[in-house]
């Protein structure tokens, strides 16, 4: 559903837009939690400007959350039906967010369970869990956006006070990802690197020793889990399974079109990519 907005004020404050924004949502009893550069803030100190406003919300109350949003005069769309909607007034903008871009990070109750009390533009909220944040950020890696630094300034700032047994959890069969940041940690931060706790990197180092003279069955290109654009033309043109598709992954084919479609309005084209052999 969408909404033309009738409040496209030029000379409007968007921090004034960002607090409203969670006034209507409150006001509808509909639950959420900031996340994106606030929650960033909050767990790192770090402070940086940034063109949107993300708030987490459940799956199920994405419906509730625009029908507040459209009767207060917001301009509201499902952007990509598997993760993300969007809610706007001119050129100010609010997503959100009730999974990832690969469709793995659904937010589900234990983001609520978890989630941290803050201050944010002079109101009390709840901002998502620290844990959720890292594992969200884990996944980011496309030639136009890498939130590596963002995962080790996480680290940096909290490592003694993450959930672990809960942060290995949630990267459950993913967890070669998890154990490819805190690798880059201690490259990054020598002085701070036994701040990541031994016995979490001995249980991935395990699990890779396990796996070193091991290969799948399946014949898949996890790729596409950390760039949507990188790894289209092993699954486009080379055969290899998209983990992102169910039963394995939570997108349907329709959704990742869609996704993949989105690629010319955010980010650079897909590189063309040419057989060696073809080439010759």
């Amino acid at each position: 559903m969408a909404y033309q907005s009738t409040f496209d004020d030029p000379t409007r404050d968007t921090n004034a837009f960002y607090r409203r924004t969670l006034h209507v949502l409150s006001d509808a009893r509909v639950s959420f939690l900031v996340g994106g550069s606030h929650a960033f803030l909050n767990y790192t100190g770090i402070a940086r400007e940034t063109k949107d406003f993300d708030l987490f919300v459940r799956q199920q109350h994405i419906d509730d959350a625009l029908a507040a949003l459209s009767e207060a005069g917001y301009y509201t769309e499902v952007t990509f039906p598997h993760w993300l909607a969007k809610a706007r007034q001119g050129s100010d903008a609010v997503d959100l967010v009730f999974s990832s871009g690969n469709g793995i990070c659904r937010v589900d109750d234990t983001w609520f369970e978890f989630a941290v009390e803050a201050d944010v533009l002079g109101m009390p909220v709840k901002i998502s869990p620290v844990e959720e944040l890292l594992w969200q950020k884990s996944f980011v890696m496309e030639r136009e956006r890498y939130d590596g630094a963002d995962v080790a300034h996480i680290l940096r700032a909290c490592a003694e006070k993450l959930d672990w047994p809960r942060l290995l959890a949630r990267f459950d069969g993913h967890w070669r990802v998890l154990l490819q940041h805190l690798v880059a940690f201690g490259f990054i931060y020598p002085s701070e690197r036994a701040r990541v706790p031994a016995a979490v990197l001995r249980e991935l180092m395990s699990r890779l020793d396990t796996e070193l003279t091991r290969s799948s069955a399946e014949r898949v290109c996890q790729g596409t889990l950390i760039s949507r654009a990188q790894y289209l033309v092993d699954v486009d043109r080379w055969d290899y399974v998209d983990p992102r598709l169910a039963p394995r992954g939570n997108m349907t084919c329709a959704e990742r079109e869609r996704w993949t479609a989105g690629i010319a309005d955010d980010g650079p084209a897909t590189p063309a990519v040419v057989d060696a052999d073809r080439a010759a």
